[in-house]
């Protein structure tokens, strides 16, 4: 690594640590806007006002921040979750993510199509509203290989919907409208329908420890679905371009030499790692749970993942500028509203109708 490249990385850095403590303002703390946004938002400001003065020598620096920093973030993530967690919220629970998860995303593609949305920008947008907001788009990126600000807007969209989410699900429950739910029902439309961790912890807190716990669990349990539909996402784009390939070369009348190339699949190794941290993280809890040096430890990582993730997110806002937010235009917005119409009253019936039969 070289000195300009250190430079580049160390503007992140030092970006990404004004982002964490910004993070910790009250007033800030209590919208639950995470360090993650509070990067993206400092990356965006900084793009479109002083990101012209950086020298180009910089910017693999800030290509390290957002394609290895952002993998290492997502492989450590694994230290959140266990598969004890799986067992713990029950079948109805895994069976409702599921749903959420799959519909999303199939929805998300054939909405795309309809309003002429992009293809990187509508899987993207799509993943992030299925998953885990941010951190599914930014795993979801390096497979999909779109252009960083494309990242960028489809995070500030599952952002705003999730936010509104999180103020809206409390008020819901004190006006009412859970009154058919159980404490468990709760938990798992919360969990499984909000966007971001940061919001379900939001929303959950608001309307009591029981329905928080749940929800949390619930939704750590739809992250762990990351790790297949990234796999079944590389393949199906590989199949794509295989497909477009051989149509090109085809109509240039190349046809058979076109049949003996094929697209190579890109595959996902973060998450095959991210999946591994998981399963150590399980074996730790099963063997170590309650012990004083592994809560410090997992606390430390969790730390470290964050403000990774954190540099990735500072890193894709340094790459967004108001022009290529014009460019983009309302339609990554418009397939994030409607993907969060689906969240909520989908997640809704499925919540009312599948939890009660599965139990």
């Amino acid at each position: 690594m070289n000195k300009d490249t250190g430079y580049g990385i160390l503007l992140i850095t030092v970006m990404s640590v004004a982002a964490w403590f910004m993070a910790m303002i009250p007033a800030v703390k209590a919208l639950s806007l995470s360090s993650l946004i509070m990067g993206i938002v400092l990356g965006m400001i900084f793009a479109n006002t002083y990101r012209s003065r950086v020298p180009e020598a910089w910017e693999p620096g800030l290509k390290f921040c957002s394609k290895r920093m952002l993998r290492l973030g997502i492989i450590l993530y694994g230290f959140r979750l266990t598969f004890q967690d799986v067992v713990a919220v029950g079948v109805s629970a895994v069976v409702v993510d599921a749903i959420i998860v799959t519909v999303t995303i199939l929805l998300g593609l054939w909405l795309g199509r309809m309003i002429r949305l992009d293809r990187d920008s509508t899987l993207l947008t799509s993943t992030g509203s299925a998953i885990c907001g941010a951190a599914a788009v930014l795993g979801a990126e390096p497979i999909v290989r779109a252009s960083q600000h494309k990242a960028a807007i489809a995070v500030s969209t599952v952002v705003i919907f999730g936010t509104i989410s999180m103020f809206l699900y409390p008020i819901a429950y004190r006006a009412g409208l859970f009154d058919g739910f159980t404490t468990q029902q709760i938990g798992i439309y919360t969990g499984a329908t909000l966007h971001e961790v940061a919001h379900v912890v939001g929303a959950g807190n608001a309307m009591g420890e029981e329905i928080a716990t749940s929800a949390l669990i619930v939704k750590m349990v739809r992250v762990m679905m990351l790790v297949p539909v990234l796999l079944i996402m590389s393949y199906c784009l590989a199949l794509e371009a295989a497909r477009r390939g051989m149509a090109t070369a085809a109509e240039e009348g190349s046809t058979a030499e076109a049949g003996g190339k094929k697209k190579k699949i890109i595959v996902p190794w973060f998450a095959f790692l991210f999946l591994l941290m998981i399963c150590v993280n399980s074996f730790l809890h099963a063997c170590c749970g309650g012990q004083v040096w592994l809560s410090a430890a997992l606390k430390t990582i969790e730390f470290i993942s964050t403000f990774m993730l954190t540099m990735a997110m500072t890193a894709l806002g340094c790459d967004t500028s108001i022009a290529k937010f014009r460019q983009a235009g309302a339609r990554p917005f418009v397939l994030a509203s409607l993907l969060y119409v689906w969240l909520v009253v989908g997640g809704y019936l499925l919540t009312r109708f599948i939890v009660p039969v599965l139990g």
